[in-house]
């Protein structure tokens, strides 16, 4: 497996990592047994990175990752979140808001450390931006709790640029993470430039548009009706077709390379930048290698160019939320 290092923290990771969240959250029941088995076999195949978040579950999934992964501590670096307020007895997907106060992220980071089965948080994210809590006390907190050795790297996840700037300021950020894919490109006009002028990594998730760009979906696609796709905008069945042009053209050009849509859409983003890091989420070892297959995959600038000026001509119909 390829290495890369998110920006200038010197936090190096696997050029692919691995999204956790659907392993143990409330819309995708799991077996827990098979699910420590998958994520060990991702270690086997080299992957090192792996994400996770108090509101999964909520608390379930970071117990998951810290019983998985424990065998490998010090191989392995396992990013994670604070930021979300939760209502006890409101049910797994209950939250009632942000909650990045000092004493809150205190608070996560204890419970956190404790379910991880860890003794530092490899890499610290604010889940969202909080309108109540100046980004300068996030980042002051983090840091203190880096100086105590409680956390190793800060992080922001869909965060503005200004935000960043802000809190890069007080506390450095190692990574961004944030929604990007060939049919989700909002972070390149300001957020992008950010993160490279001050390097910061970024680690992009729902790369493969929560499975839309895989191909293996369309309109006459039954869900789950716990699956949150149900919901989200771009999976009405009117979108999904309207959408269908992105996956032709990804199909196109696996086509003149022996590689699935998916792998096109990974190396798209690997090509984009050395520090960008793609985290697809998996269940299934199949699609683990499929995902990790894209790392051989070498786009050439024809093959750049052509996604570049074909997806500047597509209108991507429906919300990401």
């Amino acid at each position: 497996m390829k290495k890369r290092t998110l920006g200038k923290s010197g936090l190096e990771v696997s050029a692919l990592g691995l999204g956790c969240m659907r392993m143990s959250h409330a819309d995708w029941p799991t077996d827990t047994h098979e699910m420590i088995k998958f994520l060990r076999a991702a270690v086997e195949r080299g992957v090192t990175f792996f994400d996770t978040a108090e509101v999964y579950g909520p608390f379930t999934n970071e117990e998951l990752v810290g019983e998985a992964l424990e065998p490998f501590r010090g191989q392995v670096v396992i990013a994670t979140k604070f930021g979300f307020k939760h209502e006890p007895g409101k049910g797994p997907l209950a939250r009632n808001g942000f909650d990045s106060r000092p004493d809150h992220i205190r608070e996560v980071a204890e419970a956190s450390l404790k379910r991880l089965r860890v003794e530092s948080i490899d890499l610290f994210y604010q889940h969202r931006p909080d309108p109540n809590v100046p980004i300068e006390d996030v980042a002051g907190t983090v840091g203190d709790l880096i100086r105590e050795g409680k956390v190793q790297h800060f992080g922001l996840s869909e965060s503005s640029a200004e935000l960043i700037r802000r809190a890069h300021a007080v506390q450095p950020v190692a990574a961004l993470q944030s929604e990007y894919s060939v049919w989700t490109r909002d972070i390149e006009a300001t957020i992008l430039p950010a993160c490279e002028e001050l390097g910061i990594g970024v680690v992009p998730f729902s790369p493969l548009g929560r499975g839309y760009l895989t191909g293996k979906f369309d309109e006459h696609t039954a869900y789950d009706p716990s699956d949150i796709r149900r919901r989200n905008p771009r999976f009405t069945p009117e979108a999904m077709r309207a959408n269908r042009v992105v996956v032709e053209l990804l199909e196109r050009i696996a086509a003149q390379h022996d590689a699935t849509p998916a792998q096109i859409a990974l190396a798209w983003l690997l090509a984009r930048k050395p520090w960008i890091v793609p985290i697809p989420g998996s269940r299934r070892l199949e699609r683990l290698d499929e995902n990790i297959g894209a790392l051989q995959v070498r786009l050439t600038q024809n093959d750049l160019d052509e996604i570049d000026t074909t997806m500047s001509r597509i209108e991507v119909v429906g919300a990401r939320y």
